[in-house]
């Protein structure tokens, strides 16, 4: 499709705004992905080839492989908010198998979410689509509330599922961030050991 027949389907205006230019801020200026990113990129860092591989795998896969950029479908908020509050609008995400498919669907780079949601079909999409477990959660069952992410599963137990990475959140600045860094840092540490992504 060429930009005629695009102007033709928006229509003048809304094809103006697509095009419009601002010279405050020099096209040169911008960063722009490489497609190459690993020879360009994560080549130059510390990552073992295995981490590297995953890194690479997680690139290549979906609608976005080959361009440098990465769409990863989260799906980890249920163990915080619980079930409910995050699938009760479309009850078929319940079924962990449809987070994973829509993901596959969608063309996506990787899927993350919980070891729950992951380890049940692990076998079945893992060689598929790149698998990133949220390996600490935070949870909003207990009264009053804390906001604590705590581990919920291992490095071993991601790696086993033939996970390509594994993801964390630390609360910066909270009176847990301390024991977070330290935790998360050794736990990163051993995922590359292992050959894993970390984000």
């Amino acid at each position: 499709m060429d930009s005629k027949e695009i102007e033709a389907i928006l229509g003048g205006k809304t094809f103006e705004k697509l095009m419009h230019y601002t010279p405050s801020v020099a096209k040169e200026k911008l960063f722009h992905h490489p497609k190459h990113r690993m020879e360009e990129i994560y080549v130059h860092s510390d990552r073992n080839q295995n981490v590297l591989n995953n890194l690479e795998r997680m690139y290549g896969t979906g609608r976005l492989g080959g361009t440098g950029y990465l769409s990863i479908l989260p799906v980890d908020q249920g163990i915080e908010h619980s079930a409910g509050a995050s699938f009760a609008p479309n009850p078929d995400f319940f079924d962990p198998e449809m987070i994973i498919k829509l993901a596959v669907e969608s063309g996506c780079n990787a899927v993350a979410s919980t070891f729950g949601v992951l380890g049940l079909y692990a076998r079945k999409y893992a060689h598929k689509i790149p698998f990133l477990v949220k390996i600490n959660h935070n949870q909003l069952l207990s009264y009053p509330n804390q906001h604590d992410q705590v581990l919920f599963g291992s490095v071993d137990e991601a790696y086993q599922m033939g996970a390509a990475a594994v993801g964390a959140t630390i609360y910066f600045g909270s009176e847990e961030s301390n024991r977070q860094i330290t935790e998360i840092s050794h736990a990163f540490a051993y995922a590359h050991e292992l050959g894993m992504a970390t984000v």
